[in-house]
């Protein structure tokens, strides 16, 4: 059934909404695991790129970002999911719909989420001090696009993470809640998401030092002589020769434990927010 006009605006309100609240509470209270985790894929080295010190180094950038970019992944998300749902009809293509959806919000949340990840990563790992520093220093050396440095290669991160991530999330929320006989309440749909969160955070950490490796790079480095990296597959290569492959898996555990801790946190948060604005719109 088509949702009258003022029913989809008040929707993508609450998802706007309860996404970005969702994503800066996952920045924020993660953060310091997300630093641990670049610096052990840093091809500096752990201890060389600040080992446990300034583990908040980079936060304004992150906190900067987070709203704008996960409010626009579930806003997409929201809407291609409800519109491939409804025009697929047969419940067996629902998985397809929700990879979908997810690509489709992951392209769309990248726009905003790069710029403020390539200022984040350089500040995790010394190479700048200050989040104006940085900006400054990127702008001059590589003109606008350096602020888009690693976007393709963490489109290429996040479309499989996010296929196996939201499959994952809402085939376990559709079970738990037949189980159930209701719709699952949001510390279910947390336990849902930490769940495949941690799945899809180990079997994509070599395309997350992939990107790492390109957004750190510089033609023109500073704060120490980074080695640079150009290409997704090309870095696949390099780091298998140079390094081993056991590289590619560099910041594993961290990357685990903060998504999966991050992806309760995140998709909890975001149920939750978006319950209490439709009751709250309900009730208006």
């Amino acid at each position: 059934m088509e949702l009258p006009y003022h029913t989809k605006r008040a929707t993508m309100l609450q998802c706007l909404v309860a996404g970005g609240v969702a994503g800066t509470a996952v920045d924020t209270a993660l953060y310091p695991l997300d630093t641990i985790k670049t610096r052990l894929q840093s091809r500096a080295g752990f201890r060389a790129s600040g080992g446990f010190s300034g583990i908040y180094s980079g936060l304004l950038s992150a906190v900067i970002g987070s709203a704008p970019s996960a409010a626009a992944f579930f806003v997409a998300y929201e809407y291609l999911k409800r519109t491939l749902t409804g025009r697929l009809s047969s419940d067996r293509y629902a998985p397809l719909a929700h990879m979908l959806a997810a690509s489709g919000g992951e392209i769309s949340a990248c726009v905003v989420r790069v710029p403020t990840e390539v200022i984040k990563q350089r500040m995790q790992t010394r190479q700048y001090r200050t989040t104006f520093a940085a900006v400054r220093s990127i702008a001059a050396t590589d003109g606008m696009l350096g602020f888009y440095r690693g976007y393709h290669s963490t489109v290429v991160r996040e479309i499989p993470f996010t296929c196996i991530q939201f499959s994952l999330y809402e085939g376990l929320k559709q079970v738990w809640g037949e189980r159930r006989g209701r719709p699952v309440e949001p510390w279910e749909a947390a336990l849902c998401g930490s769940l495949s969160g941690g799945i899809a955070a180990a079997v994509t950490t070599p395309l997350d030092v992939v990107k790492t490796r390109i957004m750190l790079s510089s033609r023109t480095p500073a704060g120490g002589n980074q080695t640079y990296y150009s290409g997704v597959v090309g870095t696949i290569r390099r780091i298998a020769a140079e390094e081993g492959v056991r590289a590619l898996f560099s910041g594993v555990g961290p990357r685990t434990v903060w998504i999966s801790l991050g992806g309760a946190v995140f998709l909890g948060v975001y149920e939750k927010a978006k319950k209490t604005l439709v009751d709250y719109h309900i009730a208006t």
